[in-house]
């Protein structure tokens, strides 16, 4: 297929804010290509170049776009500067402009147009993003003005159709039969292996079954984590979840690790082209061992170099290769105190790690195994996984197994509970005895408890919110650079909606931290996704990144906030680097809280 083709389904799909109808055209665009165009479309579809969690992005800076532009439009770039502040999106400021140049009459197809991104994509070290420049340059110069709108976009990674992988799935349902009647299915096959080009790939070219039996979790390939619900009682906990293990909730960080005992093992990945750079020089490989480590954040950020511990992971392992899920916690080397933490999360810097080993060494506390020796485990009840669980790790000095009660008695909980809140934990984590480990925050397998069931003056639980925008400071907070900051929870299609504007309850540190993040993340324009009611628009809008974890004294009905609800007295617990977008509190979740009050 011809990219101008491709170009023609995404004006359609951005005509239209319905679903439905997103869903039905990209449907008809999979019947109209070929197999093996199938992954390149998806993921272009997508504004992306492979699958998320190989982070894989073009990371031009904004003011290279800009020239780039520029150069293409044989205008000075102050002057498309200027008309990138009044337009504020540079797709179609590039479409305007390149709509009076004359192009080259090559006409490139979809995989030309990838090939090209990605070779810009891969530039890395001195000298890159002039390079970066150059082949932007030269790839537009090769494209009419609506196929220079979505590459730039593509680039600068604002694609705006309106979708994500949720809505690629149906996709691929009404691909296979005309309804959504197998976007469970799929949906659980991509959490198990987060690729839904890959799987795209698959349900088109072997059929929506063959693709579906196949899947399973890969060695290498993070698997979406498993989340916790919310309940609003122990009493209820018991009566929906029967036996339970109850378990500490530690508060650090969540890492997912991925370990083989020879290196030269390297698991097929699926026919999963450009697999092999999840096994480059970066992963350890400790040579009288020849082990291979790599770890992923709850976000499927890949971060094993944060973890050099981990190279000595065999040690405490009687297993050829395992996938962990474990909670990373800081610890006094003194004393054996586990840290708050927010000194934890300094080991995520990229830095000076070796340094901050020795300061805040680790101790990664495992509850859970989904994968050991090629098997995959997720759907074995958590009884079966725990005993396996046992018999694989051999707690020493690097890990350690988190520990856990079994009882269907309430009172136990409670118990239990105040226990770990007494010790400065955060409270506990209520899991099914029998519950499969299921990727995602979906049925009732895992629940938590964080506060008091009787807590007064404030909700049971804190709310992970997005920053959508902040509002310029007056007085001593004008040196802040803001003085107030608007935050959103996920709403139906991809939405997200207005909840509460936060001014107060941090410190004057806190502040300059949140605006240094949202500084680099402002966006000239306000984001598709955001439901916003005028009064409540903010000075300046960000990119939907930064997410925060929020307490209040209670939830109320609210005729301003697109949520339609809001927090009463609001105020920032902390940053959540660990937490992506995709993780913020669901308007479903408000409305279940709101009626537990």
């Amino acid at each position: 297929m011809k990219f101008a083709e491709l170009c023609e389904y995404f004006e359609r799909i951005e005509a239209t804010t319905k679903r439905l109808e997103k869903t039905v055209i990209l449907a008809e665009l999979l019947k109209k290509i070929e197999v093996g165009e199938v992954r390149v479309v998806i993921n272009l579809a997508l504004g992306q170049l492979a699958a998320p969690y190989l982070r894989i992005q073009s990371n031009l800076a904004e003011k290279m776009l800009i020239r780039a532009i520029a150069q293409s439009a044989r205008m000075s770039t102050d002057d498309v500067t200027a008309k990138f502040k009044v337009m504020g999106d540079l797709g179609e400021l590039m479409r305007e402009l390149g709509s009076s140049v004359t192009r080259s009459s090559v006409s490139l197809s979809i995989t030309q147009v990838y090939e090209q991104l990605l070779a810009l994509a891969q530039e890395s070290g001195s000298g890159s993003q002039e390079r970066k420049q150059t082949k932007l340059v030269q790839l537009l110069s090769q494209s009419s003005a609506v196929e220079a709108k979505y590459i730039v976009r593509m680039v600068n990674e604002s694609l705006r159709l309106g979708f994500s992988e949720s809505t690629m799935l149906d996709v691929l349902s009404y691909f296979a039969c005309g309804t959504k009647d197998y976007s469970e299915r799929l949906e659980k096959a991509y959490q198990m292996r987060p690729d839904v080009a890959l799987l795209g790939e698959e349900v088109v070219g072997e059929g929506v079954e063959e693709a579906l039996n196949k899947a399973s979790v890969v060695l290498g390939v993070p698997i979406i984590p498993a989340l916790a619900q919310r309940l609003s009682s122990v009493d209820e906990m018991i009566e929906k979840m029967g036996r339970v293990y109850v378990e500490p909730k530690l508060d650090g960080t969540r890492v997912q690790i991925h370990y083989s005992k020879n290196l030269n093992q390297k698991l097929e990945t699926g026919n999963q082209k450009k697999q092999e750079m999840l096994f480059e020089e970066e992963s350890f490989d400790v040579a009288q061992d020849k082990i291979w480590v790599k770890t992923y954040t709850r976000n499927l950020d890949e971060n094993t170099e944060q973890f050099p511990e981990l190279k000595l992971i065999e040690r405490e392992l009687a297993a050829e290769s395992v996938i962990l899920d474990a909670e990373a916690v800081g610890y006094d080397p003194d004393s054996g105190a586990l840290l708050p933490f927010q000194m934890t999360i300094t080991r995520k810097r990229k830095h000076g790690i070796s340094e901050q080993q020795k300061n805040i060494p680790l101790r990664f506390f495992v509850f859970d195994i989904m994968y050991l020796n090629g098997v995959t485990l997720i759907n074995k009840p958590l009884r079966e996984r725990r005993q396996i669980l046992e018999s694989v790790i051999k707690p020493d000095v690097i890990l350690a197994l988190n520990p856990q009660i079994e009882t269907d008695q309430a009172t136990e909980i409670r118990e239990y509970h105040a226990n770990q809140l007494s010790d400065g934990l955060e409270g506990v984590l209520v899991k099914k005895v029998d519950g499969t480990y299921d990727p995602g925050r979906s049925g009732f397998n895992w629940v938590k408890l964080k506060e008091v069931e009787s807590a007064e003056g404030k909700l049971s639980d804190t709310i992970d919110c997005v920053v959508m925008g902040y509002y310029r400071g007056r007085g001593k907070r004008s040196n802040f650079g803001m003085g107030a900051f608007l935050v959103g929870i996920k709403g139906k299609d991809e939405a997200i909606l207005t909840i509460a504007k936060i001014g107060t309850g941090l410190t004057d540190e806190q502040f300059r931290e949140l605006y240094s993040k949202l500084q680099k993340i402002e966006s000239k324009s306000k984001v598709a996704e955001y439901e916003v009611d005028p009064i409540l628009q903010p000075d300046l809008w960000v990119k939907p990144e930064v997410v925060v974890e929020i307490a209040a004294d209670e939830i109320t009905v609210s005729p301003s906030h697109s949520a339609k609800y809001a927090l009463r007295f609001p105020r920032l617990v902390k940053f959540r680097d660990d937490k992506s977008v995709k993780e913020i509190t669901t308007q479903g979740e408000i409305e279940a809280m709101y009626g537990q009050q």
